[in-house]
């Protein structure tokens, strides 16, 4: 029978179809998906750097230039950008309306020199440099005063809004307003917190790991777990077991035991699904400058940082639109389990 479960952070219900459960070569994205080939055009090559906006960051060899080959990770601002840097903020109201101008940021994180279209980024030091980059970028970004929250988010295939470069890359997007996802899950924790006076991802994460029917990888201090109430077939978040509400607050030791499961956890959902499409989008807290009475008081204690994996295996159709459940053919404790046997993962 099908069950409905209800998310203990936001409140949100989602079936798990269990009548119409799916094994992993159920879904047609198993087989490979069409990769580009390596371009002379490509301007996230290394070599093609005029073809992109000058870098606003790089991680460099000693001696190499700026906007010269000679990079391992390079930022540079998207060429059509959601939001953009200049301007300021001249937020007002319209007759009932609320509106203010676009000002944000909006850059590309350029994983790797080399041109590569497979699911993952190659190598674990390269996975270190690139989360030491991305928090770089957060902690420059937080000195801007009209901005508010940065958000990290990667698009694999053209499912999930993948390029067709097939140059690995992440996007960075800061906004002048905490995005009404994130929000959700501040309330509902701070109200979790308010009447338990408990992170309530920290007792998720106690409860999976005693129960152990949704945890993929317990390594380096992160835990890999299929949620309870997984919106999508084998969605996979990735948390800090120490309590942390930043990303940016990791440690370098931190830093290598996250990019190990990272690394894994995405070897092992490759071993499953193929060269399947995917979004992984980071959330954190918000940038705090000065502390709002009540919402922002318990913060640092209510609220967890965490990767979500969601691989995009089905379709949101027209009642998940109009309702808001989601339909997750693959209960997440199956899921668990073919993971967990993706033992034999590829270099």
């Amino acid at each position: 029978m099908p069950e409905l479960r209800r998310d203990p952070i936001i409140g949100r219900w989602v079936i798990i179809a269990t009548e119409r459960a799916k094994r992993p070569t159920d879904f047609s994205f198993t087989k490979k998906e069409d990769a580009s080939p390596p371009s002379e055009k490509c301007p996230f090559c290394e070599g093609n750097e005029s073809l992109t906006p000058p870098e606003i960051y790089a991680l460099r060899k000693k001696g190499t230039k700026p906007n010269k080959p000679g990079w391992e990770i390079r930022v540079v601002p998207s060429i059509s950008p959601f939001l953009k840097t200049e301007g300021d903020l001249d937020r007002h109201g319209k007759g009932m309306y609320d509106l203010m101008n676009g000002i944000g940021a909006h850059e590309v994180i350029i994983a790797t020199p080399h041109h590569d279209s497979k699911p993952f980024i190659k190598g674990l030091s390269q996975i270190e440099k690139l989360s030491g980059v991305i928090i770089r970028r957060m902690q420059e970004l937080k000195k801007d005063q009209r901005l508010k929250y940065v958000l990290i988010f990667k698009n694999q295939g053209k499912i999930a809004g993948g390029s067709k470069l097939g140059h690995q890359h992440l996007q960075l997007i800061a906004t002048p307003v905490t995005p009404k996802r994130v929000k959700e899950e501040l309330v509902g924790s701070k109200r979790y917190f308010d009447y338990k006076d408990r992170c309530v991802f920290c007792d998720m994460l106690r409860q999976e790991l005693d129960d152990q029917k949704r945890i993929v990888l317990d390594l380096g201090g992160f835990v890999a777990v299929n949620p309870y109430c997984s919106r999508f077939p084998f969605e996979t978040w990735i948390l800090p077991k120490r309590h942390s509400c930043d990303f940016d607050s990791m440690t370098k030791k931190e830093i290598k035991g996250y990019s190990e499961i990272f690394q894994l956890t995405l070897k092992k959902l490759v071993k499953t699904l193929g060269d399947f499409p995917y979004n992984i989008v980071l959330h954190t807290a918000p940038l705090r400058r000065r502390k709002k009475k009540g919402y922002w008081e318990t913060i640092e204690a209510d609220y967890h940082w965490h990767i979500e994996i969601m691989p995009r295996l089905t379709q949101v159709a027209g009642f998940e639109w109009g309702s808001g459940f989601y339909i997750n053919p693959v209960p997440p404790e199956d899921a668990c389990k073919y993971l967990k046997e993706a033992n034999n993962v590829a270099t």
